[in-house]
């Protein structure tokens, strides 16, 4: 992988900066010129190196402080639909579909919901089984009781960095 490659890499995972020009920022830390570090992102993007390209939002210190996984035992059928539904309401952050695990854990689909706290989540998810028609799922409310990690996607692993910045 080409040095500059890899330093737009390094870059990006580290997260954009707050900047209406966030790639222009880069490439001047880079040495290079915004539609160069714009075409390595494209490139890898469609090269499959990048897969998604979003924004991680620490909802913790935006005064978010209740979170909950709301876990749903959709027939398998509909799950395509509900999850659209889901999906397209603006308090589902996270969607998406798991295997379940008979006997012990039936749910199959996923979304996340936060909140400032547990009163206005739960009330959140009252309005979405309304909204959504999906009332009669049975579903289970999984609040967050501490946060461990939370961050983009790595592509190039710590140990590569620091082997790339002794011997680059």
């Amino acid at each position: 992988m080409a040095d500059l490659t890899q330093s737009v890499i390094r870059a990006i995972q580290e997260g954009l900066p707050l900047n209406p020009r966030p790639f222009a920022l880069i490439a001047e830390r880079l040495g290079t010129d915004e539609e160069t570090v714009i075409d390595t992102v494209q490139d890898l993007q469609a090269r499959g190196v990048i897969k998604r390209f979003g924004v991680v939002v620490r909802h913790h210190e935006l005064g978010f402080r209740a979170n909950a996984m709301v876990v749903w035992d959709v027939p398998d059928e509909s799950v395509y639909v509900t999850a659209k539904r889901l999906a397209a309401d603006p308090a589902v952050t996270l969607c998406y579909r798991r295997p379940r695990r008979l006997p012990k854990w039936p749910y199959n689909l996923f979304c996340m919901i936060h909140g400032q706290d547990r009163d206005s989540v739960q009330k959140k998810i009252s309005a979405l089984r309304r909204a959504t028609g999906i009332h009669e799922l049975p579903y289970c409310v999984l609040f967050s009781r501490r946060r461990f990690k939370q961050r983009g996607a790595r592509y190039v692993s710590p140990a590569i960095a620091s082997e790339a910045c002794v011997n680059g």
